[in-house]
């Protein structure tokens, strides 16, 4: 086993804050303390120390407030992106409601972690699809790379089929398929 390889690895997948106008709301903005108290409970339940490795998009929303929580913990944040990071934030960041200050988080919680966000490679998942599908792939194989055991898949999820393909119930199927523990944070509950 490799001594650099972290102890427990958390991956996460959840909602975007809703665009203005969203016709059926799912994660209103003003949900978001709520979600991540939330959050953050579930990062300290998992037992995550120091050092630990965190996996997630950092989308506005459930993304960046996990990534958000994991660095303020000093676990080791990395981003996976579906695109170059400006083209990122135009698609998954900008066209929530107050986007402009979540890019502001994410700049800041950017400039804080240790490794760049990587970008989905050209032919990853070569069998096609989704681009937000095919990242989930990637990053569940990430996390899985360190050992199934060390893995603790959190979401922050309605429980509905979501959006298009590459949401979040994409990600909780495909981890469940692979035998993640699963700890899903439910937005029926929450609020």
């Amino acid at each position: 086993m490799d001594a650099a390889a972290p102890r427990r690895v958390l991956l996460f997948a959840g909602h975007r804050v809703d665009a203005p106008g969203r016709a059926e709301p799912r994660f209103p903005a003003a949900c978001t303390g709520i979600a991540a108290q939330a959050i953050a409970g579930a990062v300290d339940a998992s037992g995550a120390a120091p050092g630990a490795m965190a996996i997630t998009q950092g989308a506005a929303g459930g993304d960046l407030l996990f990534a958000e929580a994991c660095a303020a913990r000093g676990l080791r944040v990395q981003l996976m992106l579906p695109f170059a990071e400006a083209e990122f934030a135009r698609r998954s960041i900008l066209p929530s409601q107050d986007g402009a200050a979540w890019h502001a988080r994410w700049r800041l919680l950017r400039e804080r972690l240790a490794d760049a966000p990587r970008v989905l490679p050209d032919g990853t998942g070569a069998e096609g699809g989704d681009v937000f599908e095919r990242c989930n792939a990637w990053m569940l194989d990430a996390a899985l790379a360190h050992g199934a055991e060390r893995l603790t898949f959190i979401c922050l999820w309605d429980g509905s089929q979501g959006d298009g393909p590459g949401g979040t119930a994409q990600m909780v199927d495909a981890a469940r398929g692979r035998g993640s523990r699963v700890r899903w944070l439910d937005t029926r509950a929450l609020w």
